[in-house]
């Protein structure tokens, strides 16, 4: 299941040792609220999410701020962009 890949990835890109998959909520918010993520976190997600799913995310696009929302929207956007 994406969700669960995305957690993973978010859980291993940022060594989030004390958070399981299941401790992420793929509806809550990953910045501020929620998880509590921050700028740099975005950063290195954004790369993770380039090198394994071929995605290429504007920094400034208020797109990827969006797509960046929650486990959900990451999870959408990779479904609708993933390279054959």
């Amino acid at each position: 299941m994406l969700e669960q890949e995305v957690k993973e990835l978010i859980i291993e890109v940022l060594q989030l040792e004390d958070i399981t998959p299941a401790d992420i909520d793929s509806n809550a918010p990953l910045f501020v609220e929620g998880l509590g993520l921050d700028s740099i976190d975005a950063l290195e997600l954004g790369v993770a999410l380039q090198k394994r799913y071929g995605i290429s995310l504007s920094a400034d696009s208020e797109d990827t701020r969006r797509h960046f929302a929650s486990v959900n929207a990451l999870a959408a956007l990779i479904e609708a962009n993933r390279k054959k």
